[in-house]
């Protein structure tokens, strides 16, 4: 396999890009050279199999949705409320609207994980890590509730951004923003 780092970053965000447009069945080698813009038959340089190609794109995609360490500490100013952690939540929103294909794609890969057992394990690990960390974070933060109030606001939060981005009409009637604040007020316990 070639190694070089950054063209192998730049072909994964590509995978993601294909996948948010395309889904599982569009991710092709061909359709990763042709998104990254290199030549063909790059990618089958870079990626030992399809499985490798989302088992990889997997594990990219939660570097591209995790914040800065910066913008967490700015968040992180006020004392820690119930008000927090709905503003925190609201952040949360904005930034998956942001990153609008790498949610689109992670959608598509938790799909492809029921039938690719390497890209499961991944996606279990990711996702297995981030909620552990988000619970210890919301615990050391001194946020309001305990462990279940960070896993129901998981749990809550992806219900959420699902229906946002695949059934939009559904939420129509009202602001994303007012939604975030009614999950929030029903899992977080008052201070």
């Amino acid at each position: 396999m070639t190694r070089n780092p950054e063209r192998r970053t730049a072909l994964v965000d590509a995978a993601i890009e294909v996948l948010a447009r395309e889904g599982a069945r569009g991710l092709t080698f061909r359709a990763v050279d042709a998104q990254a813009g290199v030549p063909a038959g790059t990618a089958s340089n870079y990626f030992a199999s399809r499985d490798d190609l989302f088992t990889q794109a997997g594990s990219r995609i939660h570097v591209r949705m995790t914040p800065a360490p910066a913008a967490v500490d700015e968040a992180m100013r006020p004392a820690p409320s119930r008000e927090l952690v709905a503003e925190l939540m609201r952040w949360l929103v904005r930034r998956m609207t942001e990153e609008r294909t790498g949610y689109l794609a992670l959608l598509e890969l938790r799909l492809e994980a029921t039938r690719r057992p390497a890209l499961r394990a991944e996606l279990d690990r990711a996702v297995r890590s981030a909620l552990e960390e988000n619970v210890r974070f919301h615990l050391d933060a001194g946020l309001p509730g305990d462990a279940d109030t960070v896993l129901v606001l998981y749990l809550a939060m992806t219900g959420l951004l699902v229906e946002h981005f695949t059934l939009p009409g559904v939420l129509s009637g009202t602001a994303l923003d007012d939604l975030v604040e009614k999950v929030v007020a029903r899992i977080v316990p008052a201070e």
